[in-house]
């Protein structure tokens, strides 16, 4: 009897090791919902609805977005946590994911337990703009931004959001400090840039060039070492003033904890094939973002990013004598 169950159950062993190899076979069998865990129109809604329709056509099924913003993403990375880990919710976000618990005491998840890394999407910089009209040159923005500190606002997408951050480091470069207006998103605190009644924010590339090519916001710099070629230009804070900064964002797709690995293995091709389409690579060389070596397209290079990000985000912030706000 020993011997019979015995067998039984390596029988089983045997089928369970199996049927992962053919569930990734046959995934996805109905559409693919992809959280954006910002409102839509700003940056990484825009970079997600490039990548949903080419991982639409590498999977042969729909990839649909859900927009779930607040929180500076929290709400749907808590989402996400809560979804089945079988594929059919993904996650795309950025460096909001590992720096809102170090900014926010009330963002409990944690990085190595709670997210399946699929993979890098790409990286790219922010831009420190300013309302039309704020300054008559960018190197003239520092020191109007030194002088009048106190009469003047930041906008930002939330505590953890990039911006926040971005804005954080800004007026510890500047030995200055805004008022901080929080909003639900980018797209929000850009119109009220657009309408003059936010002085400035700091945005991603994505969604700030279009403005900056209309001459609808002023571009103080740009926050990599290096200009960037679609915006040769605008000078970087570093060159601007603001010695040595750099801040360097990038977005990651992810899956549930406990997501099969034949699952990860089938969405992380499809993320590969999407980012090779060159029409895709030429959409985000416009919108200024860079590609990710091929080495680092794995899982496994995506979550020893993600942890060494959240280390270095914790250094800088313990460095600013920033805590998390409750």
């Amino acid at each position: 009897m020993k011997r019979l169950f015995g067998g039984a159950m390596r029988g089983l062993a045997l089928a369970a090791g199996l049927a992962l190899p053919a569930q990734a076979q046959t995934f996805p069998e109905r559409p693919v919902t992809m959280i954006v865990p910002f409102a839509a129109g700003g940056p990484t809604d825009t970079l997600a609805r490039i990548l949903a329709q080419a991982m639409a056509g590498a999977l042969a099924q729909s990839v649909v977005i859900e927009n779930v913003p607040g929180n500076a993403g929290a709400i749907g990375a808590q989402r996400l946590i809560r979804a089945k880990p079988d594929g059919y919710t993904i996650l795309i976000s950025d460096l909001a994911l590992p720096a809102a618990p170090l900014l926010n005491a009330a963002v409990t998840y944690d990085l190595a337990r709670d997210f399946t890394p699929l993979g890098l999407v790409n990286a790219g910089p922010m831009v420190l703009l300013a309302r039309s009209g704020f300054a008559p040159a960018p190197e003239a923005a520092f020191g109007q931004m030194k002088a009048k500190a106190k009469a003047l606002n930041l906008g930002h997408s939330g505590l953890g959001s990039n911006s926040h951050m971005c804005g954080l480091l800004v007026q510890q470069a500047l030995g200055a400090t805004f008022t901080e207006v929080p909003y639900r998103g980018a797209g929000p605190a850009m119109n009220d840039l657009l309408a003059g009644t936010l002085d400035l924010m700091c945005e991603q590339s994505t969604t700030a060039i279009p403005q900056i090519e209309g001459g609808k916001v002023s571009a103080v710099g740009v926050t990599s070492p290096a200009r960037l070629p679609v915006l040769p230009d605008v000078p970087t804070l570093a060159a601007g003033g603001l010695s040595g900064f750099d801040f360097t964002l990038w977005h990651g797709l992810y899956a549930p904890p406990g997501t099969p690995a034949a699952i990860v293995g089938r969405l992380n091709a499809a993320l590969r094939a999407a980012l090779a389409d060159p029409a895709v690579r030429e959409r985000y060389a416009q919108a200024g973002r860079t590609e990710f070596p091929e080495g680092e397209l794995t899982p496994d290079a995506h979550r020893a990013r993600l942890l060494a990000e959240q280390a270095r985000l914790r250094t800088a912030l313990d460095a600013a004598g920033v805590t998390p706000a409750r």
